[in-house]
C-alpha cells in the first residue's frame, strides 16, 4: 500500500457537491484514492508541504488532437477560417508516421500536465504511414496522465466531396474493424481506468451518414462514449443545410449522437431547440474557447447551455488551431469570453473553475474524478500562490482572476508527475528536442 499526505494546504476547493472549500487542511491519498481530509492527519509515506499552495482537482480536458502539438503556428494557417486552415494543415500531417503521433502527443500532454491538468481526451482522427491509435496510448502511459484516446476517422475525401486529401481518409469497414481492435486492446471501464477508448469520427463534413450511424451502434455495443465536432463556424452550420436538409443538433438526433455517453466538441453555433436538445438527453459539450478565438469561429453560447443543464468540460483543442495546450488560461478564457458576451457577472472564477474539473469528469463520465472527496481518485493540482502571479490578491483562490498559471505539483492516481514545477515523470527536454528536430524536418 502506498500513502502521500499533502500537509496543511492554504486553501482546498473540493468542487464537491457542497462547493465547500478548507483552509489549512490535511489530505491523505492511499493506493491512488483520497482516503481522509482533516486537520493534524499522520501518514506513513511522503509528505508535500502545501501551507502556500491553493489545491484544486486536476483539470480536465476534453477535446484536443496531441498530434497537431507539431504544427504550432504554420504559416498559410495562422489567419485561416476553418476549412482554409484545415487545407493547409493536411498536407503537412499526410508525411507523419508513428513516431511523429508518439513525441507530439507526449509533448501536448507534458504541457497540460504543466498547467494542472490529470486527465486529457485526444481525438485522433488521421492514421498516416502506419500510424495507430496506441501511438499516443503509449505516449501517455510514459507521462502518467489518465487518458481517453478517441478513434477517430476520415472517409470522405476531395474527390467524393469532402474536404481531406484522398490519401488520408480510410475505407469505413476498415475505421470500424480497428475501433472494435482498439477497445479491445486498451480500455478500462473500470474506476479508476488510467485508459478509456472512444469512437469518435471525426465530422459530420468527413465521414458519411451511414458510418455515424453504425459508429454509434458499435459504441453501445462496447460500452464506449461518442465524440465528434459538431456546430463549430457558420460554414459548418451552412454545410449540414446544404447537405443534410437540418441543422447539427437534429442531425445529431436522427444519427444516434445524443445521450448521456456523447459529447460533441465546440458548440459554438447552437441554437436554444438544440440547447434544449443536449440538455434533455444529457449531451456533453467540450467548449475550446481559445480555439474559436484563434479560427474566428465564435463565442459559445455557455452560459446558456449552463443555465439549461447541459454537461460542460473545457478542451484546448488541438495546438495547430489554438496553439498553445494550457487548461488553467483555457478556463480563464471561457470565464472571460462569456463577461464579454454577457455582462461581468455572467460567470464568475470559481465558476469557471468548476467547469474545467467537475465539469470535464462528468461530461466524460468520470464520477470518480472531478472532485477532492473520500473515496475519489487522488488526481490534484497544488497551486503556489506565493509568486509574482499572486501578490496582492485578496482571494488566492481566485486562480483565474490572478494566477499562478503554473502548477507546483500535479499528482495522478496518488504518483507525482510534476514536483516544484517540473515534469518528473519522464525526460521532457529529450522529448522537446525530438520535437524540435521533426518540426523542421516537416517544414522543409
Amino acid at each position: 500500500m502506498t500513502e502521500l499526505l499533502i500537509k496543511n494546504a492554504k486553501t482546498l476547493l473540493t468542487m464537491d457537491d457542497g462547493g465547500r472549500e478548507f483552509s489549512g487542511v490535511d489530505i491523505r491519498l492511499k493506493d491512488g484514492v483520497i482516503a481522509e481530509i482533516g486537520c493534524d492527519l499522520t501518514s506513513s509515506g511522503e509528505a508535500i508541504l502545501a501551507q502556500d499552495c491553493v489545491v484544486t482537482p486536476g483539470l480536465v480536458n476534453t477535446h484536443h488532437h496531441l498530434y497537431q502539438t507539431l504544427t504550432r503556428a504554420v504559416p498559410g494557417g495562422q489567419d485561416a477560417l476553418l476549412f482554409g486552415w484545415l487545407k493547409t494543415l493536411y498536407p503537412i500531417w499526410s508525411r507523419f508516421g508513428p513516431e511523429h503521433m508518439f513525441t507530439s502527443a507526449q509533448i501536448g500532454l507534458a504541457e497540460l500536465a504543466l498547467s494542472g491538468c490529470t486527465t486529457s481526451s485526444d481525438h485522433l482522427y488521421l492514421y498516416p504511414n502506419g500510424a495507430r491509435l496506441e501511438d499516443t496510448i503509449h505516449a501517455a502511459a510514459e507521462v502518467g496522465l489518465r487518458f481517453h484516446p478517441t478513434r477517430g476517422a476520415m472517409s470522405i475525401g476531395e474527390s467524393a466531396g469532402g474536404l481531406p486529401p484522398d490519401g488520408l481518409v480510410e475505407r469505413e469497414a476498415d475505421i470500424l474493424e480497428d475501433c472494435i481492435r482498439v477497445i479491445d486492446g486498451f480500455h478500462d471501464p473500470r474506476e479508476g481506468a488510467m485508459v478509456r477508448v472512444g469512437v469518435a469520427p471525426c465530422s459530420p463534413f468527413s465521414v458519411s451518414r451511414e458510418l455515424m450511424r453504425d459508429a454509434a451502434l458499435l459504441a453501445r455495443d462496447k460500452g464506449v462514449m461518442l465524440h465528434t465536432h459538431l456546430a463549430e463556424n457558420e460554414e459548418d452550420i451552412a454545410y449540414s443545410q446544404a447537405q443534410f436538409g437540418c441543422r447539427p443538433g437534429q442531425y445529431a438526433e436522427e444519427l444516434g449522437w445524443t445521450g448521456d455517453d456523447v459529447w460533441h466538441a465546440h458548440c459554438v453555433k447552437l441554437d436554444g431547440q438544440e440547447i434544449d436538445l443536449f440538455a434533455r438527453s444529457r449531451t456533453g459539450v467540450a467548449h475550446c474557447p481559445c480555439s474559436n478565438c484563434r479560427l474566428g469561429s465564435g463565442i459559445a453560447p455557455v452560459r446558456a447551455m449552463r443555465d439549461a443543464g447541459v454537461k460542460v468540460g473545457l478542451g484546448v483543442d488541438g495546438s495547430a488551431s489554438n496553439d498553445a495546450g494550457n487548461m488553467i488560461l483555457e478556463a480563464r478564457q471561457s470565464m472571460l469570453l462569456q463577461r464579454v458576451a454577457q455582462g461581468a457577472d455572467a460567470m464568475s472564477a470559481r465558476e469557471a473553475l468548476r467547469i474545467a474539473t467537475r465539469g470535464g469528469a462528468e461530461v466524460l463520465g468520470r464520477h470518480d474524478c472531478g472532485q477532492i472527496a473520500v473515496g475519489k481518485r487522488a488526481d490534484l493540482a497544488l497551486w503556489d500562490v506565493t509568486g509574482i502571479d499572486s501578490a496582492g490578491s485578496w482571494d488566492p483562490a481566485a486562480l483565474l482572476l490572478a494566477g499562478p498559471t503554473r502548477v507546483k505539483h500535479l499528482l495522478v492516481e496518488g504518483r507525482q508527475i510534476v514536483r516544484d514545477g517540473r515534469i518528473v515523470s519522464f525526460d521532457l527536454e529529450k522529448a522537446i528536442e525530438q520535437q524540435n528536430r521533426m518540426a523542421l524536418e516537416l517544414a522543409v
